[in-house]
């Protein structure tokens, strides 16, 4: 829902004023609690009144009575409403509406979303459905225009190209409140026109312009800061997460990435303070996780746990982020600001008793929107040979994706047998098909090194950010299969083994999402997750299920698959095909 009234609104500043000198009662008292003060970083007892939408007073424990409305929260901590600086709603495969149900009983009152799914599936289409979900949301949704549609332009074909002049009309409206990760990072430093354009309309809004910093230091660091983008979450150690605070980013610390977690919360507890640029984000939660951990709140709960002080976590994921976003009505418990507030348990656990938006306890369920016409997967059907890789004999080198995540270039030898690559065990297929209507829906096939030896295949139209069709295995039967499944439901994730489909979840909206309830997405994906976990034998950190719908994103360092081919834009390099050289003996 929009803001319920101008908080500067004269009249609602006369009854704030009124209700803290002791000439008018508040709409509501929160006595005999704590206040988590996360500016002083101390807790004290206080009751807070509020009047409308706005906190009047912060006083005295029973110093006033008079109220329309009391809240006890004797044993609790009134603490600011949490703000989750960078997300993705379509990651967790829901609604808006249902992700507001998700998360606002666990104390987020705010979000950065990011919709560049959705603009790289339908264009402004998608944006337009985002900002119209966040307007009608009971969470604070604060919609940014998605900068990188798609993320590597020449090297990969979305559902939609923005250029600055997109950027530029998306950014003059009201619901827009930035610019999106800037995720082409070599466009960025390089100063490519398109990029500048974008980002120039960016810095021209006077809007926040956020980034995506992932692998750069030094000098590219230093540059893509210099260009105009000011905060980053692709962390990729503790020393990375200082370089960039070093470097004046806002830094938004994700909790995706949880192996990383135990080192950055040991560096950031040995600084003085909390770094006042660091924030909070959960930048990808999947359905499953989102309904047994929580969002933003089990952030919070990892890090403390590892021994980053309670305060200053909730600083980072309050004050600090409401001065990023310039929301100078937000992130503290005080008056004057917007009472948007979680009264807490304890700060181990950050469950709250009692959540406030705006002074009221915000309305569940939402009720639930049309489902959107846009974004459905224009596929056909597919056959194993669709997966095949052509070749002449007896041998041919071919080019190879090696290692997840973070990947390389490498070369193998690969026998040819009956005009085609005989693949060895260890090495697995990867096919990208574009899903949009824009290109030819023919599988682009390329070959994954240190990927583990696969006893099947797993299909998704989640794939970032392109999200085209992508399709893993060994064997193509098992790759058909699994793309055919998709074809027919409209989109979602597939796994198949032995040429039968062993797991479905649909995601008929775009592709992308669900309209369905959480737990029913969330009992789907699992079955999906434990599906795969008998035809992939998982290697954390890296080759883990994440994996899977980051291994198109062709605007990080290394070599990745797109519908184009096998595409390394930093080093301007785009194969068609893997194979390097054939008929040879």
């Amino acid at each position: 829902m929009s803001e319920p009234q101008d908080l500067n609104d004269a009249t609602l500043r006369d009854r704030a004023v009124a209700a803290a000198r002791g000439d008018a009662p508040f709409d509501l008292l929160i006595r005999g609690g704590q206040v988590a003060d996360v500016a002083m970083q101390e807790l004290r007892p206080a009751d807070v009144g509020v009047v409308g939408p706005l906190i009047a007073s912060v006083h005295a424990p029973g110093a006033r009575a008079d109220a329309a409305r009391t809240i006890d929260a004797t044993g609790l901590i009134v603490a600011p409403g949490l703000i989750d600086a960078h997300m993705h709603v379509e990651s967790s495969m829901v609604t808006p509406a249902v992700y507001a149900q998700a998360v606002l009983p666990r104390g987020t009152t705010t979000v950065v979303w990011d919709p560049h799914e959705f603009g790289n599936v339908a264009g402004l289409s998608g944006v337009d459905w985002a900002v119209a979900e966040a307007a009608r949301s009971p969470l604070r949704i604060l919609p940014l225009a998605p900068s990188c549609v798609p993320s590597a332009p020449g090297y990969e074909t979305a559902g939609a190209d923005f250029g600055p002049a997109e950027i530029g009309l998306l950014l003059a409206r009201p619901g827009i409140h930035g610019l999106a990760e800037v995720m082409d990072m070599a466009a960025v430093t390089s100063r490519a026109p398109r990029m500048r354009g974008i980002v120039q309309a960016g810095l021209a809004s006077g809007k926040p312009v956020c980034g995506h910093a992932r692998g750069l230091t030094g000098s590219s660091l230093q540059a893509y800061a210099a260009a105009g983008v000011t905060s980053d979450h692709e962390l990729t150690s503790a020393e990375d997460l200082l370089e960039k605070l070093r470097a004046g980013l806002w830094v938004e610390l994700r909790g995706s990435h949880p192996h990383l977690l135990p080192e950055i919360a040991r560096a950031l507890a040995a600084l003085p303070a909390c770094p006042p640029t660091l924030t909070l984000c959960t930048d990808d939660v999947f359905p499953d996780d989102l309904l047994e951990s929580g969002g933003l709140d089990a952030l919070l709960r990892r890090l403390v746990a590892e021994g980053f002080p309670a305060l200053r976590a909730l600083q980072a994921a309050t004050f600090n982020a409401a001065q990023r976003l310039g929301r100078g009505d937000l992130g503290l418990v005080a008056p004057g600001r917007r009472a948007d507030l979680a009264l807490l348990r304890d700060l181990q656990g950050f469950a709250p008793a009692h959540v406030l938006r705006d002074g009221r306890e915000p309305p569940l369920p939402v009720p639930a929107s049309p489902r959107p016409d846009f974004g459905a997967p224009s596929l056909p059907r597919f056959t194993p040979a669709d997966f095949e890789t052509p070749a002449t004999g007896p041998r041919a080198r071919i080019a190879v994706i090696d290692r997840p995540r973070f990947t390389e270039w490498a070369e193998r030898e690969v026998p040819v047998q009956g005009g085609r690559l005989a693949l060895p065990p260890d090495l697995t297929r990867i096919a990208v098909i574009h899903r949009h209507g824009r290109a030819p829906a023919v599988p682009r096939v390329g070959f994954l090194g240190s990927w583990g030896e696969w006893r099947g295949a797993f299909a998704t139209t989640v794939s970032h950010d392109s999200h085209n069709l992508t399709v893993f295995g060994h064997d193509p039967r098992d790759l058909a299969a699994a793309a055919n499944a998709l074809a027919e439901a409209g989109g979602g994730m597939a796994v198949a083994r032995d040429g039968e489909v062993t797991a479905l979840i649909p995601l008929p909206i775009a592709g992308l999402v669900s309209d369905a309830h959480l737990p029913e997405v969330a009992q789907a994906f699992r079955r999906v997750r434990e599906a795969l976990a008998a035809v992939v034998d998982w290697q954390p950190p890296y080759l883990v299920f994440k994996a899977l719908v980051g291994a198109t994103l062709a605007c990080n360092a290394g070599p990745h698959q797109t519908d184009l081919g096998i595409a390394d834009p930093q080093a301007g390099r785009l194969l068609t095909s893997p194979i390097l050289e054939d008929g040879f003996p």
